[in-house]
């Protein structure tokens, strides 16, 4: 993240008359933007600098806005990532889902959408933590969960240990999922404190982080997340008294 009070947003858009009416647009709302017009120059410049919020184009000559997200995945899965695309077509936002998108917009879009975008994820994204629930360590079945560290540690039978490092929204769903532990946890509560909203957008958000989280605690055959149909989510945990 920026050190200073003006956020920085790099900006990656291979149309440069289109990038440059973004860049000043934005600018014009006090934020610093530095502009790429391919996903290599976007990437050079990313390794180089620091920043809130990276927004990219899909479709870019040398490297596409996808390739280019999962490179900055790989090491950073805080910055929040906002898409730029011509297609609305589901694959597409199912693609950027997965892989770690905060926001999709599909063009042609003005700039006062685009701003307003920024501002509710730089917003959410720099929001602190609610000092709500004090429980800060967990226990699901073989699991041992310390949520400020985000890591979540699996002791198998024969007392081999593996540790995860997840992500911010990992985290904190699976805290939300473990204060509701063998109770259901509703979507529009997790979408309302985790996404900041609840619309088509942030709940299929939530189904892949939900598919995340499953494939973490897939190690233990007594911990299952079930989806409660027109409500929620449930994560059960069959080595406490459960009613199934």
């Amino acid at each position: 993240m920026a050190e200073n009070n003006t956020q920085k947003i790099l900006l990656v858009e291979d149309d440069q008359n289109f990038g440059d009416v973004l860049r000043s647009y934005l600018e014009m709302h006090d934020y610093d933007v530095e502009l790429a017009v391919d996903g290599e120059e976007g990437l050079m410049k990313y390794n180089k600098g620091s920043y809130d919020l990276c927004v990219l184009d899909v479709m870019m000559p040398k490297k596409d806005g996808f390739t280019l997200a999962k490179e900055i995945r790989e090491k950073d899965k805080v910055t929040p990532l906002i898409f730029l695309t011509a297609k609305s077509l589901k694959e597409d936002v199912l693609e950027g889902l997965k892989i770690g998108a905060d926001d999709y917009i599909t063009k042609p879009f003005n700039s006062e959408e685009l701003l307003l975008r920024v501002q509710a994820i730089l917003r959410r994204s720099g929001a602190k933590e609610e000092p709500v629930e004090e429980v800060k360590e967990f226990t699901l079945g073989k699991f041992h969960f310390h949520y400020p560290l985000r890591i979540l540690t699996h002791t198998a039978a024969d007392n081999t240990v593996t540790k995860d490092n997840l992500s911010p929204k990992e985290a904190h769903l699976l805290r939300m999922f473990c204060t509701h532990k063998n109770d259901v946890l509703p979507r529009s509560t997790a979408l309302t404190k985790i996404w900041g909203e609840d619309n088509y957008f942030t709940a299929r958000s939530m189904d892949v982080f939900v598919t995340k989280l499953r494939k973490y605690l897939a190690k233990d055959s007594d911990l299952e997340i079930v989806n409660i149909h027109g409500n929620g989510f449930r994560l059960i945990d069959r080595t406490e008294a459960v009613i199934e």
